[in-house]
């Protein structure tokens, strides 16, 4: 299936069931964007009485949170293995990780309450629904706000908006987590 015909696919046949399956591929291992998900769905909650906005991000941040545990329980099962062997792989010392660098950055993630499979799956949970709650709320929000713009009256001028919208509120949160970046490192280099 081509992506436009699974993206319409996903656009014709938008329910809960539908959105707490895409957003749970969205949050595993598998690269889909929530943007084709959440503001359509909104959208159409605006646009009908079949679907209710609170619910689409109800049903998505519960779909964020299974493709979550996926790679929770996947990191748990597979990842120190992995990244270990990558440590001491030909590779690996060429990107500058060997796994005494391995072994430090764990013990300064287990003091600090995280770590690679080993976050408690409470805090875990508890965060990701924080984030994914955010940030589908901010989608739904898009797209919600969509339905009152004139000019957007079929879904093909809905997902270019989204797009548009998205990259935006991307650059954003990349500019904040900038910022936080150079707060750390202006407190740390102010410690020393």
């Amino acid at each position: 299936m081509e992506s436009v015909a699974f993206i319409q696919w996903c656009l014709d046949h938008l329910n809960y069931w539908t959105i707490t399956l895409l957003m749970a591929i969205e949050s595993s291992f598998i690269p889909f964007p929530s943007e084709v998900v959440v503001p359509p769905a909104a959208w159409k909650a605006a646009n009908n009485d079949n679907m209710n906005i609170y619910l689409v991000v109800l049903f998505a941040t519960i779909g964020a949170n299974i493709g979550a545990l996926i790679n929770y329980y996947l990191a748990k099962w597979l990842g120190r293995p992995i990244i270990y062997k990558f440590a001491n792989s030909r590779f690996g010392h060429m990107c500058l990780i060997d796994e005494a660098k391995v072994q430090h950055a764990e013990e300064y993630f287990d003091k600090h309450g995280a770590g690679l499979a080993r976050m408690k799956l409470g805090t875990f949970l508890l965060y990701t629904t924080l984030g994914a709650g955010l940030w589908n709320s901010i989608l739904a929000f898009i797209g919600y706000y969509l339905s009152t713009v004139p000019g957007i009256e079929n879904e093909e001028q809905l997902l270019a908006k989204v797009t548009e919208y998205s990259h935006e509120i991307g650059y954003v949160f990349i500019g904040i987590g900038v910022l936080i970046v150079e707060f750390f490192i202006y407190k740390g280099m102010k410690k020393k």
